[in-house]
Parts: C-alpha cells; structure tokens; sequence
C-alpha cells in the first residue's frame, strides 16, 4: 500500500511537498486553513488567526527566474520582481497544471500531531483536524509540515521601558496592510528589515515623518544590479560561491563590503551595520535611501524609553510628538500543534538535520519544509527540501546515525556563527545548501562533465545565475526543458521590458564572463604578488 502523508500548508512548501510526495508514489493529503493555496502571498485585508499576513504593496526580492519552480517558468511577460499579486497567479497556475489541488483540504486546520503508540517500530502520526468546528483524527505515515515561519509575530516590548505609558498607536508590522489612514502623521518604526524598510518608505509618501529605529544596522541592496539586471541573476552564482568561500578571509571580506557599498556609502546614511562583514541577509529597497535623502525618513539608534507621546533614542536624541509605532522585529518560530520537544530537541533551540529532519525521532517520518531561510529564493529551495524528504519518507534515502546528524548540526552552528555572527539562526549559504541536498537525490549538476559534454551549458551553469533549473538537468525528476530554460534566461529576464523598440547591441556570454572575472583575478593575482613579495624575507630571516 502506498505510504500516506500529511502536509499541514499550502502554500509553496506544500504544494512542493504535494508534487515531490505524487513523484514518489507517495499519498498526499494536505490540510490548509483559508479557502485557496499560496499562504504567505495570499492577500487578505484583514488579519486572519493563523495564517501569514502581508501588506498590500509588497513586491517579491527574488527574480522571476530564480524564484519559479524548477520545471514551470514564469511566463515570458511577466515582470522579474512581481507584485504579491502577480506571484499568486503563478502559484495558483502552477497548482492547477500539475493538478494538486484534488489533494488539498481546504478551511481544515490542524489542532494536534502525536506519535502512535507503536511509533518507534512504524513511525505513524495521529493527526487531528477540524472543520467547521467538528474535529476528526486519522493516522499518517509521515507528516510534512509546511506552515513558514511568518506567522506568529515577536513583539519585544519588554525591552523598551515605558513603552506601557506611550499613548500613541502600538502594533506590529504583521498588521499593517496600507498607508491612507496615516497620512499627516509621524511614524516610527522598529526594525532595520525588509517589512521595515518597506512600510516606512511607503508611508513616507504621506506621513509628517518617519523614524527607523535601528539596534544593529544593516546593508540595503538595490534590486536592479550591473547593467540593469536582476541583483540576484548576477550575484548568486556558483563562481562567486567558490570565490567566497575560498578567498583569504580579508579578501573576501573586502569584496563583500566593495559589493554592499556600491551603490552608496552606509555610512554616510546611518545605516552602515555594527558588524559589516557578517553575511546576515540584506534588506532589498531601491527607495529607500532616496528618502532619506529627501528627509521624509530618519534613521536612528535603539530606543532606550518610551515617554507618553516620545522616543528618546541611545544617542540622547528625541522624536516628539509620536502617533503611532510600528514594530517590524520578526517573527518566532511555534508549532503549536506539536509537542516542542521534537522541533527543539536541544537546549530550546530549533535543532534539525540540514533544517529539515528532526534528528532524535525514531523514524525519519517528519519534515519541516520552509524553515530554512538565505540569500536564494524560497521556492526552489523548498522544492528540493521536499524532494529529498520525500525520498526519505519512501525509503529511497538514507539518514545518517543520530550521532553523525547531531555532529552536523554542530558544525554547521560554527559555520553560521562565522558567517551570520549567530549560530541559531536559519539562514544558509543557498548554493552550497542547494548542492548538498540535489547531491542526496543525485541531482546535482557535475560541473567537469558538463564542461566535456557541453561547454555552452557548462560556462551558463557555472558563471551564469544559480537558477531552479539546474537543479532538474539530471537525476530523479529530470526536466527535458531544463537545458534551455538555462541557455535562454537572459532574454525572459529582458522580455518584460522591451516595451519600447530601440537598438539593443546583444550582450554576448563571453564579454559577460569577461566583466565578471576581472575583479576576481584582479584580486588572485594581488594575493599571489604578496605571497610572492613575502617569500624573500621570509627566507632572509631564517637565516
């Protein structure tokens, strides 16, 4: 009999989860709470209990051909960053295609999953679900959970002393949905992220003044990148990877930095981060810095107290006169159907094998798909999380001891406190986590042989974006489009703007290739001439 899993979500984890459990002779069922798929990206203009929320204006950071599922491009016209809008019809559209919505149980949301009594020897759940007030429990092979992580909001307001006496208006950014009824106010908001930066723009427009209350800073990033492209068709490639990965520390960090400044110097705008070189992920606004330039928005440090109609900021500073505050600092990550014992197996942190697979269970027969967050795009990543899981449901994928799955998790806490200045967070490197699972399916691309096979594909693949579709070249799920999907990225990414006929000289890969390793060998060849100035003295002073 076929193994039944349940998805608790549908939206981009679940319907990859749907997908990846069908390709694998798996039975799915997934339990969604609203009345249509896509979750996060599904507007509503009212706060549902839940559920994710977004504010009517928000636009996607990832471009349209890196964020699409891996075998279902976006239309050819369609913008590179879409409206919430936009992005729903492609995930509505992508349901109906590969027929997935005959498997979704809408308006059911699930109130519990515990383990069988008999768990340890077949690692089956009982799930409890209720519609219409009427609850009903089944048993499940497996259960995949896919409900994000931007769902339950972190609201500190412990850490700002007389927040209790303010008088003014007091939420989170999570209900925030559009500016008209601000208009002549002045704002401040709490939080230097991506919700942050967006909403205080936008109200900038009409508010009296916006504050942006900032602890630790951080890098802003312009969405249009070199030549006009999609910042993340030429910054997240396997190339960079490498050189990131393994350039002198100083170098790397020096090129990291050259990168974030580009566009304008933080500094001068407040916005420079405490730790600069850390790889914590940017906040995407092309406005921003404009208004701050205009001076309808300003940035400021902590708040150290709260009066009854004022902030007084660490530097002494004040902002008077407040009608309303906005706090954009995150999310928390709950389960509150689930016993928290199997997310947070260790010391009350999220502790999960390559942030998917709780690692002391029994059986491998739960996975959280979504959680992991990184510079990439949130579909393909979960489209390959939910493939491997998917396989290790069945049986075709085998994990590693406890031990070695534990000893992982710790090595990788290192990493990330190298990388992202904190070992807890759920942020990755996205090309050598993509790799790490394709190559647990066998669907990571061999670069060497495609280099001998075929040279044109081999130099778009390796220099060219890191894009979904390389990860469907080969292997399990293979896609017969995947080739040209790769060899003609460019041009979808062109043809939404060619609104207007003019005489566009076509760039060729290999003067695109040449601009983009001029800063790198630039860089090697420097590094190799002070190796080579420091072997003469050396020598000279061992003798």
């Amino acid at each position: 009999m076929k193994k039944r899993v349940a998805i608790l979500g549908a939206g981009i984890s679940g319907l990859a989860s749907i997908r990846s459990c069908l390709e694998e002779g798996l039975e799915p069922t997934c339990f969604e709470r609203s009345n249509d798929v896509g979750g996060l990206w599904k507007f509503s203009d009212h706060i549902e209990e839940g559920r994710a929320s977004i504010y009517r204006s928000v636009f996607t950071n990832s471009s349209k051909e890196m964020m699409c599922f891996p075998d279902f491009p976006f239309p050819d016209d369609f913008p590179n960053f879409m409206h919430n809008s936009k992005l729903q019809e492609y995930i509505t559209s992508f349901a109906k295609e590969k027929n997935l919505v005959k498997y979704i149980r809408f308006e059911t949301f699930v109130t519990s999953i515990n383990k069988c009594p008999d768990f340890s020897v077949t690692g089956k759940w009982e799930v409890t679900t209720e519609k219409n007030g009427k609850k009903e429990t089944a048993v499940f092979d497996a259960v995949m959970i896919c409900s994000g992580h931007h769902v339950y909001p972190h609201l500190p307001k412990d850490s700002f002393p007389g927040l209790d006496r303010f008088k003014g208006k007091c939420f989170h950014s999570r209900d925030y949905k559009e500016p008209e009824m601000w208009k002549g106010k002045r704002i401040l908001v709490i939080g230097l992220g991506n919700s942050g930066c967006d909403i205080a723009a936008e109200l900038s427009h009409i508010a009296q003044q916006v504050v942006i209350s900032s602890r630790s800073g951080s890098w802003v990033m312009s969405r249009v990148w070199n030549d006009g492209y999609p910042w993340d068709m030429m910054v997240i490639t396997r190339f960079q990877t490498f050189l990131k990965n393994n350039l002198p520390t100083a170098i790397s960090d020096w090129w990291y930095m050259r990168q974030m400044n580009a566009r304008f110097k933080h500094e001068n705008y407040g916005l420079i981060p405490l730790n600069g070189t850390l790889r914590k992920e940017p906040v995407f606004n092309d406005e921003l810095p404009a208004r701050i330039l205009c001076g309808t928005v300003s940035i400021k440090p902590n708040v150290k107290e709260f009066t009854e109609t004022s902030a007084v900021f660490e530097d002494g500073t004040v902002f008077e006169a407040i009608d309303c505050v906005i706090f954009a600092t995150g999310y928390s990550y709950a389960y509150p159907f689930l016993d928290d014992s199997i997310i947070k197996s260790r010391n009350n942190e999220v502790t999960l094998y390559k942030g998917i697979f709780p690692p002391q269970l029994e059986k491998p027969t739960m996975a959280v798909i979504g959680l992991v967050q990184s510079l990439g795009a949130a579909i393909p990543t979960t489209d390959l999380q939910a493939r491997w899981a998917a396989q290790v449901i069945k049986g075709t994928c085998i994990l590693p001891s406890v031990k070695d799955m534990m000893d992982d998790i710790d090595e990788k806490m290192g990493k990330k406190l190298k990388w992202f200045g904190n070992s807890e967070t759920i942020q990755t490197d996205y090309v050598v986590y993509m790799d790490e699972l394709a190559s647990f399916i066998g669907a990571k691309p061999n670069i060497l042989h495609l280099f001998l096979k075929d040279p044109r594909l081999a130099l778009e693949v390796f220099f060219g974006p890191c894009s979904p579709y390389q990860f469907r070249l080969e292997g399990p799920g293979k896609w017969s489009g995947a080739r040209n999907a790769i060899l003609t990225q460019w041009d979808r990414s062109l043809k939404p703007l060619k609104t207007r006929v003019v005489g566009i000289q076509k760039s060729c890969l290999y003067f695109r290739l040449l601009k983009l390793l001029s800063l790198p060998i630039l860089l090697i060849a420097l590094f190799l001439c002070v190796d080579l100035i420091a072997i003469p003295s050396i020598i000279s002073g061992s003798h």
